[in-house]
């Protein structure tokens, strides 16, 4: 009885008042979808663990450089050119099962498991905590190691993953499939954020063990059940494209990379990606020295900022299936990080924690608006059939941008502390707050170069919008 009311209740509710009420489609039906999505909330719970929770754990427990920990967070930046060769092998793999994402989305769960395993072991000798003393060398690289493969893995298990939801979405849904994809990667980080914060609120190196090895093993398992019936068996079209032969990815990569605009593009999106990413590495390290939050606080922060990016990915798709150009969403992104990030700064000298959560909100809300729209940009620009290449070189520049910006704003932080510490910046500046509020600078005065690069392609997207509707309207 009380179900039969449920569904009733559940039918009155309005369409357009459910997000992704009409996200499925007749190749890619909502259980399917949601499955196939649990691959973005694996990656969104790894995400908090690296960057939201070890980087403030390995700087303030473990004491550890941060410039050493945003190089070891940074490493991933070294494969990240090779994603667009994945997207295209993953476009023209030829498996005797007749498979072309799975075996590379599998092979990256492999890699980001294997990682993580062993991460914990490596964290502690590299701290100098562990039961036997490592020389340095050995200590760094098997570390680097560690961050090594779970960023190789993720890298590679994300680009064939988003380019098979692409393969299944109709080209009607796939704004919002993309849209519902980010949320799920966001609802990750909330609840690993979440999770992480619990368990780890009495701190421990033990306890830090057991949290990176179950994230390791839960990794393995969702993986596994997303991947699970995505591409049907089929040899016969892994025999008919034995037939066909297939244009080197030299060739493909010179035809991409012509298009009009394409390199502006990449352009503008590795620089508002360090614009919202080096503040990714002392985001926690500073609410923890700064503010004085514990180090479940901190957690909680990339909670807060997740959050922010769902709102913005909830508002992105429904823009995107109004038709609504992404790269207009993008810079609207970018416009609303000033102020996020003025709020953050501003935080530190009137003591308001208030302010400083307000504004991580903010930068998660601007990054995702970004985000979506430059990765929907991006698919838009290839359509002949190697959308994994396109996806690919997205990711790779995504990727070197995020790597290469957590790394600086790290070696930045430490660089200025060192400056105030011996009084070269004068009395004024002899504070803690100063070698961040400089992080946070930068990346404003990158939101600003960002949003000039954007211009002319969101100008170029408008007039090639209207001039197909004027084609149309001639024909």
């Amino acid at each position: 009885m009380r179900a039969n009311t449920f569904k009733s209740l559940a039918k009155r509710i309005p369409a357009q008042w459910l997000p992704f009420a009409d996200v499925a489609s007749a190749g890619l039906p909502l259980p399917r979808l949601l499955r196939l999505s649990l691959f973005k909330v694996t990656m969104g719970v790894t995400t908090a663990l690296l960057i939201g929770t070890l980087n403030r754990v390995m700087i303030v427990e473990l004491g550890v450089a941060a410039s050493l920990v945003s190089l070891m967070l940074a490493l991933p930046l070294l494969v990240a050119p090779f994603r667009a060769i994945t997207g295209y092998q993953s476009d023209t793999h030829l498996s005797a099962f007749g498979w072309k994402r799975v075996p590379f989305m599998w092979g990256g769960t492999l890699m980001q498991f294997l990682g993580l395993a062993f991460m914990p072991f490596a964290l502690l000798a590299l701290s100098g905590q562990g039961e036997i003393p490592l020389p340095w060398w050995v200590s760094q690289g098997v570390a680097a190691m560690a961050f090594l493969m779970v960023g190789a893995g993720l890298q590679t298990s994300q680009t064939a993953g988003l380019a098979l939801a692409t393969d299944l979405a109709s080209e009607e849904t796939r704004p919002r499939v993309v849209a519902m994809m980010y949320i799920m990667l966001l609802l990750g980080a909330v609840a690993g954020s979440l999770v992480f914060s619990f368990v780890l609120a009495d701190f421990s190196p033990n306890r830090l063990v057991q949290v990176i090895q179950g994230t390791a093993v839960f990794v393995l398992f969702v993986n596994a059940f997303a991947l699970w019936k995505q591409e049907g068996r089929n040899p016969q079209r892994a025999a008919d494209r034995k037939k066909v032969i297939t244009p080197s990815f030299k060739e493909v990569w010179i035809a991409f990379i012509n298009k009009p605009n394409a390199r502006r593009f990449l352009w503008t999106t590795g620089l508002g990606t360090m614009a919202f990413n080096m503040q990714d590495i002392i985001l926690e390290p500073y609410g923890g020295e700064i503010l004085h939050l514990s180090v479940g606080a901190t957690s909680a922060l990339t909670a807060m900022l997740a959050g922010g990016g769902l709102v913005g990915f909830l508002l992105a798709g429904r823009q995107l299936a109004r038709g609504v150009d992404p790269l207009l969403i993008a810079a609207f992104g970018l416009m609303l990080g000033l102020p996020s990030f003025s709020a953050v700064i501003f935080s530190a000298p009137l003591e308001a924690g208030w302010l400083f959560r307000m504004g991580a909100m903010g930068i998660g809300f601007g990054g995702g608006l970004f985000a979506v729209g430059t990765l929907f940009a991006a698919m838009r620009m290839e359509s002949g059939g190697y959308v994994g290449l396109a996806l690919g070189a997205w990711g790779a520049v995504q990727s070197m941008a995020a790597g290469l910006s957590m790394f600086f704003g790290g070696a930045l932080r430490d660089l200025v502390t060192q400056w105030t510490a011996n009084g070269w910046m004068g009395s004024a500046f002899a504070v803690p707050s100063t070698s961040y509020s400089v992080v946070y600078h930068v990346e404003m005065f990158l939101l600003f170069v960002t949003l000039v690069a954007i211009g002319p392609l969101v100008k170029y997207a408008k007039h090639s919008t209207d001039s197909c509707q004027i084609v149309s309207v001639t024909q």
